[in-house]
């Protein structure tokens, strides 16, 4: 039977079937086992978004766990392509990045490539980028990171310590690698087919291995490091991946900026929240409320649920009895909406107070806190 669903690092379409995409991808499932171990290695419980499952899949997460025991450390990896604005599915790998970093007590880095952002649209200016990239650090900042453990860089700015593991990088990948791996061909310029040596450069910022937690789509970028990373003196870079917060319109694909009535953006406001849950969210309850009550209404398929499961509702009894309510026919579809639209406006209204403080930041994390003096002195060989 055909696959119903495609994942690249571009788009995807359909219901994702994660076991088979961790098949097609060639990872492994993150087993009771390893959370177990991380349990006892930060001697506290799992995030929730570990527990339940939505970071479900790694490359050498063991690997790390096991340097982290011996003491030999590793650190942490992510990164923004700058937009207009940044939206809830956005935030949510930066919001376990933090997490991450708070249980370990590691450097990270944050890459945000306004350079890709220019050269990927033939339509935007590098001075809108520049500005992109300033309103989304503001974002990022607001999530919590340690300023004196991470490094936040725009590439237009850190280039020149960059450019010399950038090339050796870039020495090592074939253009039909990069074709290959990027989705390019004889029209893209040269800057964007350059770009993937400068993404691939912070995971050899430190001789330790390095942690990327991305959604999954984002896997075969790592690919052509893990090729070349070991011929060049340094770690394959392991990986971390998530399931996709599915959009609002539906259970299948994932959210779009391009598409509004998918998303809910860090900028809107509580009625445009309630307005957007109520007229766009995906119900699985049922056509009429005399037929809800008699055969309840189906979470798997339910956005609202689906968001209260995999981030919003962190108490595992409180989303069991929604669970059960729902299932039954107690709860409602609108009284559902209701919840999640309660959850996100509080978690909004706390995200826009943190974003106006991280003006005060900004200068820390890119160039004052400590982490960010001393990569400011380094040039990566």
């Amino acid at each position: 039977m055909a696959q119903d669903f495609n994942v690249t690092p571009w788009e995807v379409k359909g219901k994702v079937d994660y076991d088979k995409l961790i098949v097609q991808f060639g990872t492994q499932k993150i087993t009771p086992e390893l959370k177990e171990k991380i349990k006892n290695l930060i001697h506290d419980e799992l995030h929730v978004m570990l527990r339940r499952d939505v970071f479900f899949s790694h490359r050498d997460l063991d690997l790390i766990l096991k340097d982290y025991q011996e003491g030999k450390g590793f650190f942490l990896y992510t990164g923004r392509a700058p937009s207009l604005g940044m939206h809830i599915g956005h935030l949510i790998p930066f919001i376990f990045t933090k997490w991450l970093q708070d249980k370990f007590n590691v450097n990270l880095y944050i890459e945000v490539t306004d350079d890709e952002k220019f050269m990927r649209n033939p339509e935007y200016t590098l001075d809108q980028t520049r500005q992109w990239a300033y309103d989304n650090i503001l974002d990022i900042i607001a999530v919590g990171f340690n300023p004196d453990k991470t490094f936040i860089f725009q590439d237009t700015e850190y280039i020149r310590n960059m450019y010399p593991i950038a090339i050796k990088i870039a020495k090592k990948l074939t253009f039909s690698e990069v074709r290959a791996t990027f989705g390019l061909d004889t029209s893209s310029n040269i800057g964007i087919i350059w770009y993937p040596a400068l993404q691939i450069a912070p995971t050899m910022f430190e001789k330790k291995r390095c942690l990327i937690p991305a959604g999954i789509d984002q896997d075969p970028y790592w690919r052509l490091q893990r090729d070349i990373a070991e011929s060049l003196g340094y770690y394959k870079a392991a990986q971390i991946h998530s399931k996709f917060i599915p959009p609002l319109t539906g259970p299948e694909g994932k959210m779009s900026s391009s598409q509004p009535e998918t998303a809910i953006y860090l900028t809107d406001d509580p009625k445009t929240v309630e307005r957007k849950i109520m007229k766009y969210a995906f119900s699985g309850g049922q056509p009429t409320i005399e037929l809800h009550r008699k055969y309840g209404g189906n979470p798997d398929i339910d956005v609202s649920f689906q968001w209260l499961y995999m981030f919003f509702e962190p108490d595992d009894n409180k989303i069991k009895k929604i669970e059960e309510d729902y299932r039954s026919g107690a709860l409602l579809s609108g009284e559902l909406k209701q919840i999640l639209i309660e959850k996100l406006n509080d978690f909004l209204e706390q995200h826009r107070q943190k974003r106006e403080e991280a003006k005060k930041l900004v200068n820390v994390f890119k160039y004052e806190g400590e982490l960010a003096r001393e990569m400011w002195k380094k040039i990566h060989e």
